[in-house]
């Protein structure tokens, strides 16, 4: 067994609980079957995680996670993965230090869709104040942390690292590294640009198991049922996958030996998850909130719900995706059956956010595709129609929850919604529709779409 020091690192960046139960749930089984350990490093941006990551430190990174099946099964296991947690400080020292170790191989990060601040063109938006900050030497976005680490490892050690990016992006590694290089550029460091093309490496996955946001229910079941009072566990369903392109610049765990699947191309696994379980959980998740319900699994369970996400991906989405390798209906069935587990208590306040950012990179690209074929996107509409009218219940402060979104420019979000037309201010926005902003191959379709939930939601009011 190496020492500790000797030990490859994989750094992770973003301390919610998905990664909890995502990647390290992986790395931990690694350790587990006994192969070569790899030593996971867990640290954040901000300083909102700063008492969970105290907590951690405490219970030396150890904390319990609960699977909950479809049929109720639940499980408990005790995970170990994380063997250093980096205290946060207003500048990151610790874990800049972490990142530009020369022994961190890999450093990952999740920080959600809109953390990205990537406009349709994929260009960086330099209006939004943290990027902004970042910019002029700050450390508030992936980029400012990224860039600080990299600067000071290149200074150092010179060693190669891969960054993967682990959150629900399209392409999502190329686009991290997109980003990366232009907020370089902007910031006219070529050297370390330069650095970054060649001692780097940026792989796309795709990441998948529901984790809700912990609850002290989750604690007292914990509690319950091993006898440890652990207010680091956290939830999640029984279903998880990874799919990884094999593209790791200084090596990698035997991700393989625990079930992750290394690939040559992520896209067709990604446009499946991202269209289909992606962009129905928003709809679900809008849906229900619009006729008062709180979980998704509630929502999924009202038949009329259900049905509008079914129609969207058999109608639209298995259309445009076929051929494919996967079985498209299948995992349409799959999905809707884990949306319905009674037993993860879903938000839909967590599902619904960033609906900015879920928007153009859900469900426009099938609302664009299908129009190229020439079709008309009727079941598709159903979700912007959806948000639409969830947008207008936010402007007139009748939402049951506070509506999160990451880009969302609230002062331009009030302006669309008290247009002389709001519809078509809404369906001429560029960041929301790229090529289709202000067409009538979408505001048509959308307009009749609005009609649609109308008279579903005046149904279920009279029901």
């Amino acid at each position: 067994m190496t020492s500790s020091r000797q030990q490859p690192g994989w750094m992770h960046i973003g301390a919610g609980s998905f990664h909890r139960a995502h990647q390290a749930w992986y790395l931990d089984q690694l350790a587990k079957q006994g192969q070569p350990a790899w030593k996971l490093l867990l640290g954040n941006i901000r300083a909102d995680m700063s008492p969970l990551l105290e907590q951690l430190a405490a219970q030396n990174g150890v904390y319990t996670l609960e699977t909950i099946s479809p049929a109720g099964e639940h499980r408990y296991e005790e995970i170990h993965a994380i063997q250093a947690v980096i205290p946060w400080d207003d500048r990151l020292a610790a874990l800049i230090a972490a990142g530009a170790d020369s022994n961190t191989r890999v450093i990952s990060f999740t920080v959600t869709e809109g953390g990205y601040y990537l406009d349709q063109h994929l260009q960086l938006d330099t209006a939004n104040a943290d990027l902004a900050a970042d910019l002029q030497g700050g450390l508030n976005t992936i980029y400012g942390a990224i860039a600080a680490i990299l600067r000071t490892r290149m200074a150092d050690s010179g060693t190669p690292v891969t960054l993967l990016n682990c959150d629900n992006l399209r392409h999502n590694g190329e686009r991290f590294h997109s980003g990366l290089k232009q907020f370089l550029q902007l910031r006219g460091e070529t050297g370390l640009l330069d650095w970054v093309d060649s001692h780097t490496s940026s792989p796309n996955c795709m990441v998948d198991r529901i984790t809700p946001r912990p609850t002290p229910e989750v604690v007292a079941r914990v509690q319950a049922a091993t006898g440890k009072h652990d207010p680091c566990a956290i939830m999640g369903e029984s279903f998880i996958q990874w799919v990884v392109e094999d593209n790791f610049i200084a090596g990698r765990p035997a991700l393989e030996a625990v079930g992750v699947e290394m690939v040559e191309s992520v896209l067709p696994y990604e446009e499946a998850k991202i269209r289909i379980l992606n962009a129905s959980h928003s709809c679900i998740a809008w849906a229900g909130t619009l006729i008062g319900l709180s979980s998704i699994d509630e929502s999924t369970a009202v038949p009329s719900i259900r049905q509008m996400a079914f129609d969207y991906v058999t109608q639209d989405v298995i259309p445009c995706l076929s051929p494919s390798p996967l079985d498209l209906a299948a995992y349409r069935d799959t999905v809707l059956e884990r949306f319905g587990n009674p037993h993860i208590r879903d938000s839909n306040q967590r599902v619904a956010a960033d609906g900015f950012s879920k928007v153009p990179g859900f469900i426009a690209p099938t609302l664009q595709q299908s129009v190229a074929r020439g079709a008309v996107p009727e079941a598709t509409c159903m979700l912007p129609a959806l948000f639409f009218r969830f947008l207008q219940r936010w402007q007139a402060n009748t939402l049951p929850y506070t509506y999160q979104d990451g880009i969302m420019d609230a002062a331009a979000c009030r302006q669309m919604l008290t247009a002389a037309d709001p519809v078509a201010a809404f369906c001429a926005d560029p960041m929301l529709w790229g090529s289709l902003a202000g067409t009538a191959q979408l505001e048509a379709p959308l307009r009749a779409a609005l009609q649609k939930v109308d008279q579903w939601l005046d149904g279920i009011q009279a029901g």
